[in-house]
């Protein structure tokens, strides 16, 4: 189901894929009203909220309604639905403000750029989350993986030439930058893009790195996707919860 907008052509498509954290997303689209000529928000969400569904009828946003959660999938059927010459995949758990639209309108408008992402600010106060910070700054402008929470952005043109995202349970933001730096240098904007830490606290930050680290090396290396998904989610789940039994629900 989708609830369909009659907005003129925007510059910026925002896509959104959402499963059960769709208050932020309202939080988020409320405090960020942009003119449509300017960009629109296109929202992907498993089962909305009825405050998310308000958003959909009174044309703040264009939503897209579907029954399973599947990232890659949900950015697709939103890219499917925009209007805009520049798609940005955007978590709804990150910050985005005025600067970042501006930062994205000059990409949009600049021929020569393909796509790429935000550079990544950790908003932490401990030692261990700043130290990352310079580090992967380091490692992006060197050519090293983008992930989601970055804010992908790739022209309407590029993305339909790529054929859009993997149909993979994980590793799909890493999978699609490695086809999408094939064609070319990709552009790493500023400001920095606040990316939540809260699974890191979580789960631990140490713990949560190496995680990541090894999975994605993994990746590199050639092992399913579907197989890292279902190491993942247990090793994940046992971490948060070490007395209660693995659920088979699936990890967005």
């Amino acid at each position: 189901m989708a609830y369909k907008v009659d907005l003129v052509r925007p510059l910026i498509s925002l896509i959104v894929p959402v499963w059960q954290d769709d208050d932020l997303l309202v939080d988020l689209v409320n405090g960020l009203r942009v003119a449509p000529e300017l960009a629109e928000w296109v929202v992907v969400a498993v089962r909305p909220v009825p405050r998310l569904c308000e958003l959909g009828r009174s044309g703040v946003i264009r939503l897209i309604t579907c029954e399973q959660p599947s990232r890659g999938r949900q950015m697709n059927a939103g890219a499917v639905a925009a209007r805009g010459t520049l798609l940005c995949f955007h978590h709804c758990d990150s910050e985005l403000r005025y600067e970042h639209i501006s930062a994205l309108a000059r990409a949009a408008r600049d021929d020569t750029i393909l796509g790429g992402a935000f550079h990544r600010r950790f908003d932490d106060r401990r030692f261990w989350m700043r130290w990352r910070q310079p580090l992967v700054r380091r490692l992006h402008s060197l050519g090293g993986p983008l992930f989601g929470d970055q804010s992908i952005f790739v022209k309407a043109s590029v993305f339909q030439r790529l054929g859009g995202f993997a149909d993979i349970p994980l590793m799909e933001d890493l999978e699609f930058s490695r086809r999408l730096r094939r064609l070319g240098r990709l552009t790493l904007l500023d400001p920095p893009l606040w990316s939540s830490p809260r699974r890191f606290r979580r789960l631990g930050v140490w713990w949560t790195t190496l995680l990541n680290v090894a999975f994605i090396c993994l990746f590199y290396v050639g092992i399913d996707s579907h197989r890292l998904h279902s190491w993942y989610y247990r090793l994940s789940w046992k971490r948060s919860n070490p007395h209660k039994a693995t659920p088979t629900a699936q990890l967005f």
